[in-house]
């Protein structure tokens, strides 16, 4: 399929069985180890066992976004096509802000790999036409451990980001 090709996310969600996601984009795991993790061997506590890792396609087309939301794991965002993507990061260790450039144009400052630290509050947008990325998250992702982030809310931790914050929130 051509990268820029009109279709090219239609293309992308069909060929990869991609439905919506509720935070924006379309995805649909592809990875969820068989390997559990008791939940009281977890450092952060949880309901329930995890599994080892997890793995998802992730597609961010223009005019959409993934909203601000954090998770309980880390997670890795692997860079497969289209356009480069720019996650923010809102970390609230250190109450600082900063971006990942994902894509292959490493001369430019991307990276075809980033990853976002458990806890930190993030949001994703392609540069283009759409993004197409992969995400790994270990302890594995589990929707129980997903929060939608409230703008009024994360505006009060991070005031100097509230342009960023309106924008990607939902």
């Amino acid at each position: 399929m051509q990268p820029s090709s009109p279709d090219a996310v239609s293309q992308w969600v069909e060929h990869l069985g991609l439905i919506p996601h509720p935070e924006g984009g379309f995805y649909k795991e592809t990875y969820r180890s068989d390997i559990l993790i008791p939940a009281n061997l977890l450092s952060v506590p949880r309901n329930g066992h995890r599994s080892l890792s997890t793995a998802i396609y992730f597609l961010i087309t223009s005019g959409n976004f993934s909203a601000f939301h954090r998770i309980l794991s880390d997670e890795m965002w692997h860079f497969y096509a289209g356009d480069p993507l720019l996650v923010h990061v809102l970390h609230p260790d250190n109450q600082q802000y900063s971006t990942c450039h994902i894509g292959l144009h490493v001369d430019k400052g991307q990276r075809p790999q980033a990853v976002i630290p458990a806890g930190s509050w993030f949001a994703s947008e392609t540069t283009g036409q759409y993004s197409l990325v992969g995400c790994t998250v270990a302890p594995g992702f589990d929707f129980n451990d997903f929060q939608l982030a409230d703008a009024g809310e994360l505006t009060l931790l991070f005031p100097d980001q509230i342009g960023v914050i309106k924008r990607l929130c939902r």
